[in-house]
């Protein structure tokens, strides 16, 4: 006889263990279904762990460069495999708060592989053994993973996807990184600062395409300044392990193609969501290219089926599936809550500078139609940037002229991660130039530059 839940949920990753413990707490009966660990790869093979590396190697810069603060540190170095020890213990350290979480909220956790099997049906296996589910409602929360290039799969060995890269039992002398994402920046900037010699092979005409122009001109600069080598309009026509290597054929944006010989190769060209094998196409549910078709509350075209997270499609963010877990399962409960707004949705790399944007880039404003309003401050007009040594990079506002609307925020540079949030509560707010321009900011602080770029939109900026 199978267990009866108001909700299953398939996948404990942001998404799902978020919708599971907001389902717990709006009086649900929850169960949720992993196949692997929970926490899935966002806090165990993704965002925390590379966080961890980077913060390692962020450090190690900076003893590097320790005389520029009037400090000594000789014969710097490092273990690479306490390096990656680190970051696995903060991935468990996280992996058994989630346990914490499920066991707080009253959530049954199942392991084992899900299958959708009917409406309000769910079949997991546990090697020998199946276990049945019923549930009025199943939200798919199961996720993305790497996408292989058709002509060279990532062997682990000298070719990488993200999950091999977290995890070396070596440290690349030479490395290639195919794509120029988030992803991609993030591991290029690790191991050049651990002393890799790297290279960057990006098809579009500019590396963080996503991003504002003058953001990719930046960092560009910044990386090239670095050591990383940034080969733009190229292509990747073959790539070909060794047992000491590979080689990699490059089509350069003049039309040759040259053969260049690395350590390894990390491929970081986007994500295949995982929806292949789990009951989907049986149900008649819509997808699109692999991804899940919603509407702006989760629901698919089957009644009592539901989809969060990377599987529904672009962006790719832990924090978007959180977000939808949240908004699918009071909806579910009977309330009310607003659908999500992609447009309000931040994006971080977390690379040395960092990057982060949220809304509308100057282009896509302008191809939109608005008479637009810009202003960008320096990190080198801001006290708190220089006296911290990280005084490179800038902040850019894009108001609608007409109505004061912020309609995007783009920055680079040292925290700009953590400062972004700022912009997105305020659009949130629908808050305008005018309530943004009497807010007072703490001095010295980073922050002040948000400040100063809002006002040089309107030519008021006070120190630059």
């Amino acid at each position: 006889m199978a267990d009866t839940y108001d909700l299953v949920i398939l996948g404990s990753g942001p998404g799902g263990y978020v919708a599971a413990i907001r389902a717990s707490q709006l009086g649900l009966k929850v169960a949720i279904v992993e196949r692997e660990r929970l926490g899935g790869i966002c806090l165990n093979w993704g965002c925390i762990p590379t966080k961890a590396l980077l913060r390692t190697s962020e450090i190690y810069h900076y003893m590097q460069n320790a005389e520029s603060y009037g400090l000594k540190a000789d014969n710097v170095g490092f273990d690479l495999a306490k390096v990656v020890d680190r970051s696995r213990k903060v991935a468990g350290q996280l992996n058994a708060g989630v346990k914490g979480l499920m066991k707080k909220n009253k959530v049954t956790v199942v392991e084992g592989v899900g299958t959708v099997t009917a409406k309000g049906k769910l079949s997991v296996k546990q090697g020998d053994k199946t276990v049945e589910l019923e549930a009025k409602n199943i939200i798919v929360a199961t996720g993305a993973r790497a996408r292989d290039l058709p002509f060279a799969k990532a062997d682990g060995e000298r070719i990488w996807t993200y999950r091999h890269a977290m995890v070396p039992t070596e440290m690349p002398t030479k490395l290639l990184v195919i794509g120029s994402g988030a992803i991609g920046v993030e591991f290029a900037s690790f191991y050049n600062d651990m002393g890799a010699d790297v290279t960057i092979v990006e098809m579009l005409p500019r590396i963080l395409p996503v991003e504002d122009e003058e953001v990719s001109a930046f960092m560009d600069k910044a990386l090239t300044k670095q050591g990383i080598k940034l080969l733009t309009q190229t292509g990747l026509e073959g790539l070909a392990p060794s047992a000491n290597g590979v080689t990699a054929k490059i089509k350069h944006k003049d039309g040759k193609v040259a053969s260049e010989e690395f350590s390894h190769a990390i491929i970081a060209i986007g994500i295949v969501p995982n929806t292949e094998n789990i009951g989907l196409e049986a149900l008649g549910v819509e997808t699109d290219r692999g991804h899940i078709k919603t509407n702006g509350y989760g629901r698919t075209n089957v009644d009592g089926i539901w989809a969060i997270g990377d599987v529904t499609g672009a962006p790719w963010l832990a924090h978007k599936a959180s977000h939808e877990g949240i908004i699918a399962v009071e909806k579910i409960a009977g309330g009310s809550p607003h659908q999500m707004d992609k447009a309000n949705i931040p994006g971080c790399t977390y690379s040395r500078p960092q990057v982060a944007s949220v809304g509308m880039t100057e282009a896509k404003a302008k191809e939109a139609g608005y008479e637009l309003k810009v202003g960008k401050f320096p990190f080198i007009g801001n006290g708190k940037a220089i006296a911290l040594g990280e005084a490179e990079g800038f902040v850019k506002t894009v108001f609608d002229a007409k109505t004061g609307e912020l309609l995007g925020a783009h920055m680079v540079g040292a925290e700009v991660t953590e400062l972004i949030q700022g912009y997105v509560v305020a659009r949130q707010l629908e808050t305008t130039e005018a309530e943004l321009m009497e807010t007072v900011f703490a001095h010295p602080t980073l922050s002040e530059m948000m400040h100063e770029s809002v006002l040089a939109a309107y030519g008021r900026a006070i120190h630059y």
